[in-house]
């Protein structure tokens, strides 16, 4: 199958760049062992078909989904979300975090300067790269993942009105995922061109297959959207009429963290489960400033799931068994039930109040932007 862009990118386990990573199994091994959870919160369409995605004549990646996936929310302005009131529609919506990957060779990556990266990327951003090198990336990965098991998406986030938006506006499209902005017009009025345009994030790759990456969330001390005050009409509807509101720690990086706070509260109030993965993130968060602490505090203890990796649980909890750190956020949590560590090539681990189970990593070969690489989950 062809595919007429690489917004479905898996990562290496080292790129934090403005996303969690995601790992997919289309033919998993029974495992007696293994507890079966109940997935009934996430109900694809029953009729499936199966898409091979090829990664280059070494592998191929094979995900099932749906033949008659629907577009849930189009990103038209014109759409009337009251036909959203009667009912949970969506299986999940991702809340910020999108983002244009471009991805290029240099001959070397940026100076660790501050103002030499800055003046670094500003060359770069100067003019647009060739379409060819341009990704849908950050929670786009995630949506377009759920959207090719089958599950029904939508796009909670901003975009600009200017071709990188117009780009992700296409991919999301395209894959049958909904978008819902959530800027208002009275938000821009007094806004720089620039503080309002499509959130890029330079992949750059050396000729050792080095990488760094540079966004302009980098030079900036307030999130990149921060003139957000407060959620749109259309953005709680969405929020309401889905199961399940995926958020991630580099959310922060562009909405403020008392604009998350309020989908985290209406969230809760409309009976929308959280799945929250801090990322890196949560590390700087934790010792961050005071909002940004009480807004990490309340997104551990209000989510319904949790997805971490061991080191972002250890630095979380100051335990280094993932077990014991897993029960830890359930001692902590209000609403927590779930907590997912993710032990790389180890496989994950999840816990609950009264059980404990594993899943084993699998291998396959995927395709980076830096090469093909042998990779477990």
């Amino acid at each position: 199958m062809h595919l007429t862009h690489k917004a479905l990118n898996f990562p290496n386990p080292n790129y934090h760049s403005h996303g969690p990573s995601h790992s997919f199994n289309s033919n998993p091994t029974p495992n007696p062992g293994l507890l079966t959870l109940p997935l009934n919160l996430l109900s694809p369409p029953k009729r499936r078909r199966s898409v091979l995605f090829a990664t280059n004549n070494r592998g191929a990646v094979q995900i099932a989904v749906a033949n008659n996936h629907p577009l849930f929310v189009p990103p038209s302005p014109s759409y009337d979300y009251r036909t959203f009131r009667s009912a949970k529609n969506v299986d999940v919506s991702t809340l910020g975090n999108l983002c244009v990957d471009i991805v290029l060779n240099v001959p070397q990556l940026p100076p660790p300067s501050f103002h030499e990266r800055k003046a670094f990327m500003d060359r770069l951003a100067s003019s647009p790269p060739n379409k060819k090198y341009w990704e849908a990336g950050g929670n786009c990965n995630m949506a377009i993942a759920a959207a090719r098991l089958g599950l029904s998406c939508v796009s909670i986030g901003h975009v600009g009105n200017e071709i990188y938006g117009k780009f992700l506006l296409d991919v999301l499209h395209d894959e049958g995922i909904g978008m819902v902005e959530m800027s208002n017009s009275t938000d821009v009025v007094n806004c720089s061109s620039a503080s309002i345009e499509t959130l890029l994030c330079w992949v750059l790759v050396d000729p050792l297959q080095r990488h760094g990456f540079c966004s302009r969330a980098d030079f900036s001390k307030e999130p990149a959207f921060h003139w957000m005050s407060t959620l749109r009409r259309e953005v709680k509807l969405a929020i309401r009429n889905s199961k399940v509101l995926f958020c991630n720690g580099y959310g922060f990086d562009e909405l403020s963290p008392s604009l998350l706070l309020s989908a985290v509260d209406y969230a809760v109030d409309v009976g929308t489960s959280i799945f929250f993965d801090p990322g890196p993130r949560g590390k700087s968060l934790s010792t961050g400033t005071a909002e940004e602490q009480r807004a990490l505090d309340q997104f551990l203890r209000m989510s319904d799931v949790l997805l971490l990796t061991s080191d972002e649980a250890e630095s979380l909890t100051g335990l280094g068994d993932p077990i014991l750190a897993g029960q830890e956020f359930l001692k902590r949590g209000i609403r927590t039930k779930w907590v997912i560590i993710k032990m790389g090539s180890h496989g994950s681990i999840l816990i609950t109040a009264s059980n404990i189970a594993c899943a084993p990593a699998f291998k396959w070969v995927l395709q980076q932007p830096w090469g093909v690489v042998l990779v477990g989950m």
